[in-house]
C-alpha cells in the first residue's frame, strides 16, 4: 500500500474537522470561524462560509445530500443547504463539540459541553438532554436506532433515538482516559472477521463449503466443511462470549479511540471485543472506509495510519508537520483528505498493490491486507489464512505456500498430495525481518529477491546459496524440478533472460535481448521461450538456436499452454492474442492480464481478481485444418472447442483420408453413422483394397456431395455404385442422366427402382405403369390386387400370354380375394387349372358348376363332395351331409357323421330320429359288409344297430306317454311296447332308455287291461330302482291299489305262438321268444302285435337267390265282373272299389318291401298316409330307388 498526494492546500486556521458531500464532490471543512468548501477533484476552493462568530469545531454531511451542519464555539448550530445556503441556526448554553446526521431519519444530533441536542425538520424545537461530562464525539449506528456519545471523562453512552440511555460503556482509564474520537463501522456484515458464524458475507466467509480458515499461528490442525476446533501453539486472547449474543449485535461494531493511546472495539451491548490496541500517540480522529474494510486513524504523531477493521496497523498514509485533527475517506473511493493543526489540507489516494503467487492451476492473493486467499481456479473451491499482520508477499508451488509479514515468513504445506486438496497447514516458521522486492518458494527452499541479488535460503532461514546479477531483477519464475534442484526462469531489465537451479550457484545465460524483460515463461518442454519486453512486445525465441521465432506486438503478459507445446496465448490493450504455431493471431476481448494457460483455461488477473475464462480453441483448430494438419489439430481439439468443431475437424480429416483422427472426432461427437463408415473402409483396406479414389467416393456420398462421389465412382470404375446411389436416393433423373443411352437392362432396372420408389410414396398407379412397362407383371399384379384395381387386373391378365403361369395365377387369387369369381374362374381356364377351377367353385359354394365339373371329370369327385359334405354338415344339414360322403366314398366320414347325429338326437330325446339314424347306420353297415374284409364285422354291427333301432322305435311312444300329457296310442299298444321292451332290456339298456318309465307304463296299461299279474310285477320291480320325484306318488298308489286286485292276467291279453300254437306268458323270462319252441315272435313296427309270420326252411335245391326272387314275386290276382273287391284278412272283411280292371299289373305301394319291419297292412297304409314315407326308414313311397 502507498499514498499518492494529489492535491494539498493550506488555510490560515486549525482545520478541526471535516466532512464530504455523500456523492464524494465536495469537501467542506471546519476552518477558524468560516467553512471551506474545496472540490475534490482538484482542490479547487469553491467558497467561504460565514455564519458563525468563532471557531467551528465540528461539521457534518446528511446522508441524502441535501443539507449539512456546523457547530461552533460560539455555542450555535447552522443548517446549511447543498446550495450552500445557511436556512436555520439553533444554539446551546456551551460550545459545540460535534455535530452528526442520523443515516436513516436525518435527525442531527448536535453536543455540547454539558448537555446534547435532537433536532429533525419535524420538529419545531430541538430536544436536549443533560450530559454528566464533557461530549467529546459522537456516532450513529447504521440503522439510525442508537447515538453512541464518547465523553471526557472516559465514558461511552450509547443512547436512543429520543435521547435516553441504552448502554453506559465505563473504560478502565476513566477521567485519565478521555474519549477523543468514536465510529460505528459502516458495513453490517464485517463480524464475521470476528467471530465463525454462519451468516459470513459470502466474499469473507471463514469456514464453509469453499473457504476454510486456517490462523496462521496453527502448526496443525484438522478442518472439514463446517469447520472445527484446533490447537493453537501460541493461543491468542480472545473474547468468545460475544458468540451468545443475538445476531442483531453483531450488525453493529464501535471503534474507541482515546487519550489513553488505546484503540477498542465494542459491540452495542456494550461487550468488548478483542483486547486493546496500544497506539502509542494521542488518537484526534478516527473513521471508516465507506466498507468497513479498513481504519483512519490520525492525532499527535503527525501521520495518518492506516489500520485493518480489526485494529492491525498497516501502514502510514501521509506524514505531516503538525497535530492531524481530523482524516476522512472520500465516499466509496480510496481517497483520504487530513486536516492539520497548522491548517494543511491533504488530499491522497491509496493505492493498494496486488500480493499475490499463482502456480498452475492455485492461486493465492492476499485479502483485507492481513489474510490470504488460495483459489483452485479449476474447481472454484477457496481456503481462507487469516495472519492477523500485514502481508508483505506471498510465493506459491506445487504443495507449498509462503507468506512474508512484517516480521516473519510462513512456510505452509497441503495435508495430503491430492490435486484437488485445499487444506494448508503450517510447516515452517522463519522469525526475521527481510526486505525483498519478490518471494519465491520451492519443494525445500524460498527465494529472496533484492534489487540485482538473489538469495536462497532454507525453511530453517539459513541462507545456502546467492546470486547476483548484472542487473535489476524484473521477473522470475520457478519452471519446476526435481525438489531441492527446481529450476528458476529470470528474467532482467537489461534484457538478459537467465535459468537458474537452487542447487547450482552459476546461472546459466538462455539470451539476450535488447530491451528489457517485462514477463516470460516457457513452453512445456522447455524448447521455446516467449518474452514481453517493456515496448510490450511478445517475442519467441527457440532457447536451443536462439533464433527469434516470432513476434506479436501489444502485449502485457504471456502465458504458453501447459498441454500444448505449440500455443501460447498474450494479452494487451484489452484483447486476448492466441497463437498457434506460426499461424495468424486469434483475438477476442478480454480486460486484465494472462498469467496461465491449461487446457482450454486462460487465467486471468483483472484488478484484484483472478478468473478462469473457458476459451473454445476453434481459431487455432481450423488454422491448422486448412494446411491438413490433422492430428495437430485434433490436439488442438482436445483442449477444448465446441461440438461443431468437432464434427468440421472430423469431416476434414475424413475428406483427408486421415482416419483416425476422423474416428476420434466423430467419437468425441457420438456419430454412429460416420464410425461405421470408417471401420467399413478401414476392414475394406485390410481385405486389400487401396482405391483411395473409391473411399473418398463414399465419404462424400455419407455427405452429401453425391455429383462429386458419382464421378469418382466414374473414375474409379464403379459405375454400378453411382447408379445405386442415385437410385437409392431416388434420384432417377440424375441416373437416367449417368446412364446416357447406355444397357437397355440398366434401363429396365432403373425403371423398376422407380417403380418401386413410387409405390413408396404412396403413388401406385404410377407404380403400376412403370412396372408393366419394365415387365415386372407381379408387381403390378401385385399392387393392383392390394388395391382392388379389378379393371387393371383384368386389363393385365387379358394381355399375359398362357405360359405365364405365375402372373396368371396371381390374378385369379386377386379376383377370388376381391369376389370376382367370374373372372377368376376365366383365368384358370386360360392357363388349363381345372383343380384350381374346381377349388374355385367349392370355394365360392357354387355347387352346381362344380357337379357339372365333376361329371365331365370324375377324377375331382372326391374334390366337390366331401367339401359340400362338410359344408352342409356345418349348416347343419346332416343327413344330406351323410349322403354326400356316402357318395363321395367316404364311409368312415359318413358313419361317423351317423353316429354324432345318434347320440345327439338320444341326448335331445329325440328317439324317434335316434332309431332312423340307427336303422341307416345299420343299413351303411350292411353295404361296408359286402367287402368280404369287412363282412363279419360288419354284419355284428349291422344287427346290434338293427336292434337298437328296434329299441328306440318303441321306446318313441313309451317317452311321449310318459312326458306328455296326451297320449297318440292304444292302451294295448303302450301295453305291447311296454312288454317288447322288457323283454329286450334283458342285458344293457342303451343311453336315454329308462326302465322306470317303461315298467311304470307296463304297470299302468296291466292294470287297466286286467293283467293284474304283470302289473303288481312291474310295480315290485320299480321299487329296486331310483323313481324321480314326479313319478313316487303315483307308484307308490299304484304299488297299493293293485294288491286289491286278483293275482292273475287276463287271458285275452295271452300271445299265440303260430308256430306251435303254445299260448306264452305275459312276463317271458325267454325274451321275445316261444316258451316251447323257441320261435322269435315278429312284431308289428306300429301296435307291436305278434304278426301270423312263421320261420320256414327251403327245400334242398333251391338257392337263396331263387327264394328271395319268388318272394318278391306279385301273388296273381283275379280279375273281377265289377270294380268291387272282397279282401278278408285277421277276422275282418272288406270292400274295395278299383278304378280300373287293368291295375293288376301296378305295383301297390303299400305292399312294397321297404324296410326290415313287418306291419299290418292297415296299419301301413294309414301311417304312409300321415307321414308319405315308411314310418320307419322314412323312405318316401314316390322314391324310385330300392
Amino acid at each position: 500500500m502507498r499514498a499518492v498526494l494529489t492535491w494539498r492546500d493550506k488555510a490560515e486556521q486549525c482545520i478541526y474537522d471535516l466532512a464530504f458531500k455523500p456523492d464524494g464532490t465536495q469537501l467542506i471543512l471546519a476552518a477558524g470561524n468560516r467553512l471551506l468548501v474545496y472540490d475534490t477533484s482538484d482542490g479547487t476552493l469553491l467558497q467561504p462560509l460565514k455564519g458563525h462568530k468563532d471557531t467551528v469545531y465540528c461539521v457534518a454531511y446528511a446522508k441524502d445530500g441535501k443539507r449539512f451542519a456546523s457547530g461552533s464555539a460560539d455555542k450555535s448550530v447552522i443548517i446549511w443547504t447543498s446550495k450552500l445556503e445557511g436556512i436555520l441556526k439553533y444554539t446551546h448554553n456551551d460550545s459545540i463539540q460535534c455535530v452528526s446526521y442520523n443515516p436513516v431519519t436525518h435527525q442531527l444530533a448536535s453536543c455540547s459541553s454539558n448537555d446534547f441536542g435532537l433536532w429533525s425538520p419535524e420538529q419545531k424545537s430541538v430536544s436536549k438532554h443533560k450530559s454528566s461530562s464533557k461530549i467529546t464525539c459522537c456516532s450513529w449506528t447504521n440503522d439510525g436506532q442508537y447515538l453512541a456519545l464518547g465523553m471526557f471523562n472516559g465514558i461511552i453512552s450509547i443512547r436512543n433515538k429520543n435521547g435516553e440511555e441504552k448502554v453506559k460503556i465505563e473504560r478502565p482509564g476513566g477521567s485519565l482516559s478521555p474519549i477523543w474520537s468514536i465510529c460505528w463501522n459502516p458495513s453490517s456484515r464485517w463480524e464475521s472477521f470476528w467471530m465463525n458464524r454462519e451468516n459470513e458475507d459470502a466474499e469473507e466467509v471463514i469456514v464453509n463449503r469453499y473457504f476454510q480458515e486456517i490462523p496462521s499461528s496453527l502448526k496443525s490442525a484438522v478442518y472439514s466443511s463446517q469447520g472445527s476446533e484446533a490447537e493453537e501453539e501460541e493461543p491468542e486472547e480472545e473474547d468468545d462470549s460475544s458468540r451468545d449474543d443475538n445476531s442483531e449485535e453483531h450488525n453493529d461494531i464501535l471503534a474507541v479511540a482515546d487519550w489513553g493511546q488505546k484503540l477498542s472495539f465494542y459491540q452495542l451491548s456494550g461487550k468488548q471485543i478483542g483486547r486493546d490496541r496500544s497506539l502509542n500517540f494521542d488518537p484526534c480522529c478516527i473513521s471508516y472506509f465507506t466498507k468497513g474494510e479498513y481504519i483512519l486513524l490520525g492525532g499527535s504523531d503527525k501521520q495518518v495510519s492506516l489500520f485493518t477493521k480489526d485494529g492491525v496497523r498497516l501502514g502510514t498514509v501521509g506524514e505531516q508537520n503538525s497535530w492531524v485533527w481530523t482524516c476522512k475517506v472520500k465516499p466509496d473511493s480510496n481517497y483520504v483528505v487530513v486536516g492539520c493543526q497548522d491548517g494543511t489540507i491533504s488530499f491522497y489516494q491509496l493505492i493498494f498493490s496486488t500480493v499475490h503467487g499463482l502456480y498452475k492451476d492455485r492461486y493465492a492473493y492476499r485479502d483485507s491486507m492481513t489474510d490470504v486467499i488460495v483459489q483452485h481456479l479449476i474447481t472454484e473451491q477457496k481456503v481462507r489464512i487469516k495472519c492477523k499482520e500485514l502481508v508483505k508477499k506471498i510465493a506459491i508451488y506445487k504443495n507449498r505456500l509462503a507468506i512474508q509479514l512484517p516480521e516473519k515468513i510462513l512456510i505452509y504445506e497441503l495435508y495430503s498430495d491430492d490435486s484437488s486438496d485445499m487444506h494448508y497447514r503450517v510447516k515452517e516458521k522463519i522469525v526475521k525481518k527481510f526486505e525483498c522486492n519478490l518471494l519465491v518458494v520451492c519443494a525445500d527452499h524460498i527465494i529472496l529477491c533484492q534489487e540485482k541479488r538473489l538469495q536462497c535460503l532454507s525453511f530453517s532461514g539459513v541462507k545456502e546459496r546467492e546470486w547476483q546479477m548484472e542487473s535489476l531483477i524484473r521477473y522470475i519464475k520457478v519452471i519446476g524440478g526435481p525438489p531441492g534442484r527446481e529450476g528458476l526462469l529470470v528474467g532482467l531489465k537489461n534484457g538478459q533472460i537467465l535459468k537458474i537451479f537452487v542447487d547450482n550457484l552459476f546461472a546459466i545465460v538462455l539470451l539476450k535481448q535488447a530491451t528489457a524483460v517485462r514477463c516470460l515463461d516457457m513452453s512445456a518442454s522447455r524448447n521455446k521461450l516467449a518474452v514481453v519486453d517493456e515496448n510490450d512486445t511478445c517475442l519467441v525465441y527457440d532457447i536451443h538456436t536462439k533464433e527469434l521465432l516470432f513476434q506479436e506486438p501489444n502485449a502485457n503478459s504471456v502465458a504458453w499452454n501447459t498441454q500444448c507445446e505449440d500455443m501460447l496465448c498474450f494479452s494487451g490493450g484489452g484483447y486476448l492474442n492466441i497463437k498457434a504455431s506460426t499461424f495468424p493471431v486469434h483475438q477476442q476481448k478480454l480486460q486484465g492480464f494472462v498469467v496461465g494457460y491449461n487446457g482450454s483455461k486462460i487465467f486471468c488477473l483483472h484488478v484484484f481478481s483472478m478468473s478462469a475464462v473457458e476459451v473454445p480453441q476453434s481459431a487455432p483448430m481450423y488454422q491448422y485444418l486448412d494446411r491438413k494438419m490433422f492430428k495437430e489439430a485434433y490436439q488442438i481439439a482436445c483442449l477444448g472447442v465446441t461440438d461443431t468443431d468437432w464434427r468440421e475437424l472430423a469431416m476434414e480429416a475424413l475428406e483427408g483420408l486421415e482416419f483416425e483422427t476422423a474416428k476420434k472426432a466423430f467419437t468425441r461427437v457420438q456419430d454412429l453413422r460416420y464410425l461405421e463408415l470408417i471401420n467399413s473402409i478401414e476392414e475394406r483396406k485390410k481385405r486389400g483394397e487401396t482405391n483411395n479414389d473409391l473411399f473418398l467416393a463414399d465419404v462424400f456420398s455419407y455427405q452429401g456431395k453425391f455429383h462429386e462421389a458419382a464421378k469418382l465412382y466414374k473414375r474409379s470404375g464403379h459405375e454400378n455404385l453411382a447408379l445405386d446411389m442415385y437410385t437409392d436416393l431416388r434420384m432417377f433423373e440424375y441416373a437416367k442422366d449417368f446412364l446416357g443411352s447406355g444397357d437397355p437392362k440398366e434401363t429396365k432396372m432403373l425403371i423398376t427402382k422407380q417403380a418401386d420408389w413410387a409405390r413408396n410414396i404412396n403413388e401406385p398407379k404410377a407404380a403400376v405403369e412403370m412396372y408393366i412397362s419394365a415387365g415386372e407383371h407381379v408387381k403390378a399384379i401385385e399392387i393392383s390386387g392390394d388395391h382392388g384395381w379389378v379393371d387393371m387386373l383384368i386389363d393385365i391378365a387379358r394381355k399375359l400370354d398362357k405360359a405365364e403361369r405365375e402372373p396368371l395365377l396371381m390374378c385369379a387369387h386377386y379376383f377370388k380375394k376381391l369376389d370376382n369369381p367370374g373372372y377368376a374362374a376365366e383365368t384358370y381356364l386360360k392357363i388349363g387349372d381345372l383343380k384350381s377351377l374346381v377349388q374355385l367353385h367349392v370355394e365360392t359354394q357354387r355347387w352346381d358348376e362344380a357337379f357339372a365339373l365333376g361329371e365331365k371329370h370324375p377324377e375331382f369327385k372326391d374334390d366337390i363332395y366331401v367339401p359340400y359334405a362338410q359344408w352342409l354338415a356345418e349348416n347343419d344339414r346332416f343327413e344330406e351331409a351323410q349322403k354326400a360322403f356316402h357318395k363321395a366314398g367316404r364311409q368312415e366320414e359318413a358313419v361317423r357323421v351317423l353316429e354324432q347325429l345318434t347320440h345327439n338326437a338320444v341326448v335331445e330325446s329325440r328317439f324317434n330320429d335316434a332309431a332312423y339314424y340307427y336303422w341307416m347306420l345299420s343299413m351303411q353297415c350292411l353295404n361296408i359288409a359286402q367287402d368280404p374284409a369287412q363282412k363279419d364285422v360288419m354284419l355284428s354291427k349291422f344287427h346290434h344297430f338293427q336292434h337298437l333301432a328296434e329299441l328306440y322305435h318303441g321306446y318313441h311312444a313309451i317317452h311321449r306317454y310318459t312326458e306328455e300329457p296326451f297320449s297318440f296310442h292304444l292302451p294295448e299298444t303302450l301295453f305291447n311296447i311296454s312288454r317288447f321292451l322288457l323283454h329286450s332290456l334283458t342285458k344293457d339298456t342303451p343311453l336315454g332308455i329308462s326302465k322306470v318309465k317303461t315298467l311304470f307304463t307296463l304297470a299302468k296299461q296291466s292294470k287297466a287291461l286286467g293283467a293284474y299279474k304283470l302289473a303288481r310285477h312291474a310295480y315290485n320291480k320299480l321299487q329296486g330302482l331310483r323313481i324321480p320325484t314326479r313319478f313316487q306318488k303315483s307308484i307308490e298308489l299304484g304299488s297299493l291299489t293293485i294288491r286289491s286286485k286278483p293275482f292273475h292276467d287276463s287271458e285275452e291279453l295271452v300271445p299265440l305262438c303260430y308256430r306251435c300254437s303254445t299260448n306264452n306268458p305275459l312276463l317271458n323270462n325267454l325274451g321275445n321268444v316261444c316258451i316251447n319252441c323257441r320261435q322269435p315272435f315278429v312284431f308289428s313296427a306300429s301296435s307291436y302285435e305278434v304278426l301270423h309270420l312263421v320261420e320256414f326252411y327251403l327245400e334242398e335245391g333251391i338257392t337263396d337267390e331263387e327264394a328271395v326272387s319268388l318272394i318278391d314275386l306279385e301273388a296273381p290276382r283275379h280279375k273281377r265282373e265289377n270294380k268291387w273287391q272282397e279282401i278278408t284278412s285277421n277276422n275282418s272283411q272288406t270292400l274295395r272299389l278299383d278304378e280300373t280292371m287293368d291295375s293288376m299289373g301296378d305295383d301297390d305301394p303299400f305292399t312294397a318291401k321297404l324296410s326290415f319291419e313287418m306291419f299290418h297292412s292297415e296299419d301301413y297304409e294309414l301311417l304312409v298316409l300321415q307321414h308319405t314315407c315308411c314310418p320307419y326308414c322314412r323312405r318316401r313311397i314316390d322314391d324310385p330307388s330300392p
